[in-house]
């Protein structure tokens, strides 16, 4: 989601020098506090995402509390979920300049502080703010973080790093759900939402424990993964330095002048400063301010220049078709997964299920089976005879069957069965690094998955509310499965499509060529 450091090249020193000493490799790397990271992760995985998929129990009370349209209700949840996708871009400029630790610590001030504020709402559009703006992006803070510092401490486990820890997302919704619902009975759900910001604290402590590499550990780390492959890294480094001048936007010569003039500002300061020790304490608490102002000045332009070399610089991703229909494909298929935890427990008490659900609720099957779905589907993927993609599109396939069907079953068993079934197909999401990889190879997979992720929260972002209106129109929630898996099936229609055109071309060009 966010291209780190080692990815988009921090000059720690000469290269070619540190390469050619031998270099013990960091402990901890593949081992020792890399643990500590994935179980980081996975809280951090437990309490945003998990509590995110468990908002159908408070979106409920927020329809009895404020008796407001379920389209315009549903714009909370969706607003939390889907921010919390769409910032990741853009917190990777806060890690950029911040680092992951502070980064995350800051996010989960701030989730707390907008499920805390959520408990006094006097009204829907008061949750827009509090809940969805405040608490989502407080959420994007700490989870970027969160799957950064995993790859940041991998390398030869990292696909196991990543598993491990973002299966906190079935266990998250499957306690959370039940967290939720329990709290609501028995305090209410203001009380419940305060009692969960008070939960959400524990963000700080996961942000913590994100100890950031030192720079001596980023060079041994990075001298390891080059020798394997230190002419891929070598293209990417020139790559991203070739984007960036032809863009305009900052160049070395620019850079330098920039730096010398911080610097001199820098020295200027610290001379007036030292010979200043006589005067007043007003004009050195000015002159305190005007350096912390100047270093701060130095930090923002380095991490924006950053940000910039890693997202803005990928502009050649659009120019891959199969990328291109890619994200059309995940602008349509988050939702169809997200729609389901925020209505289904209305649906279930509209058709008098509530007794049978309170025993086991139909949210807390997909989340457990989801995360067998994610190991299966991962297992099955790496075996030598099968192809990912193939995997990848029939578990797409079986998910957007079952959406389509979910209207049509009218009893507990019965929804438990495509609710096991959409949990399970919707493990898929632990192959999309990889399929994103075979579509754009590694150089370029840290920003083109970021672009998907946030295609991913727009889909997000829009998927609830619309089904909401559907309802409020039709007054059945049938119709709004029955368009989004509609929709859903042209995203999948577009991966199928894509392939077959650029494979087509190449046939096409040679026969050609025969001819001539």
């Amino acid at each position: 989601m966010y291209a780190s450091r080692e990815d988009i090249g921090y000059d720690f020193g000469d290269d070619s020098k540190v390469g050619s000493k031998t270099i013990k490799p960091n402990p901890n790397i593949d081992g020792g506090w890399a643990w500590m990271i994935v179980l980081s992760s996975f809280l951090v995985h437990i309490l945003i995402m998990g509590s995110q998929m468990a908002l159908g129990i408070l979106n409920m009370e927020w329809l009895e509390e404020f008796n407001q349209s379920r389209g315009l209700t549903a714009w909370v949840s969706s607003l939390s979920m889907g921010i919390t996708l769409i910032v990741g871009p853009f917190i990777g400029l806060f890690i950029s300049m911040c680092g992951c630790r502070k980064t995350a610590i800051i996010g989960g001030i701030l989730n707390a502080l907008g499920w805390i504020l959520s408990a006094y709402a006097s009204d829907v559009h008061y949750l827009f703010l509090t809940f969805g703006v405040t608490a989502g992006v407080g959420s994007g803070m700490v989870y970027l973080p969160a799957v950064v510092m995993v790859g940041q401490y991998f390398q030869k486990r990292r696909a196991l790093a990543q598993g491990l820890s973002t299966t906190g997302t079935g266990f998250g919704a499957f306690l959370m759900t039940a967290l939720l619902k329990y709290l609501c009975i028995e305090f209410g759900w203001r009380n419940a939402m305060f009692i969960q910001g008070a939960i959400s604290l524990n963000l700080c402590v996961c942000g913590a424990l994100m100890r950031p590499l030192s720079p001596k550990d980023a060079v041994s780390e990075k001298c390891v993964v080059r020798s394997n492959s230190e002419d891929n890294q070598a293209k990417a480094l020139s790559h991203s330095a070739e984007t960036i001048k032809s863009n305009g936007v900052l160049s070395e010569e620019q850079e330098k002048k920039e730096e010398a003039t911080n610097e001199e500002v820098l020295g200027s300061v610290q001379h007036i400063e030292s010979g200043g020790k006589s005067r007043g304490g007003r004009s050195m608490y000015g002159l305190r301010i005007l350096k912390t102002v100047s270093q701060l000045t130095v930090t923002v332009r380095k991490g924006f220049a950053i940000w910039y070399s890693s997202y803005f610089g990928a502009a050649s991703l659009f120019t891959n078709r199969v990328f291109v229909a890619f994200i059309i494909w995940a602008l349509f298929a988050y939702s169809s997964f997200v729609i389901p935890f925020i209505h289904l427990p209305e649906i279930v008490k509209q058709y008098n299920l509530s007794s049978q659900n309170n025993i086991f609720p139909l949210t807390s099957i997909i989340a457990i089976v989801h995360i067998f779905g994610k190991v299966i589907l991962g297992i099955i993927s790496d075996l030598p005879c099968v192809s990912t993609w193939n995997v990848f599109l029939m578990a797409n396939f079986t998910l957007v069957t079952c959406i389509l069907t979910l209207p049509l079953m009218q009893t507990y068993v019965s929804l438990a069965v495509v609710c096991a079934l959409i949990g399970f197909s919707s493990g898929y999401f632990s192959l999309m690094p990889v399929v994103t990889e075979d579509l754009v190879g590694t150089k370029h997979l840290a920003n083109a998955y970021g672009i998907i992720i946030c295609a991913n929260g727009i889909s997000a972002l829009f998927g609830p509310p619309f089904a909401g209106w559907i309802y409020d129109i039709t007054q059945k929630y049938d119709y709004s499965f029955y368009i989004s898996g509609l929709l859903y099936m042209v995203g999948i229609v577009f991966l199928l499509i894509q392939p077959c055109i650029q494979w087509k071309q190449p046939r096409e060009k040679s026969t050609e060529e025969a001819q001539v």
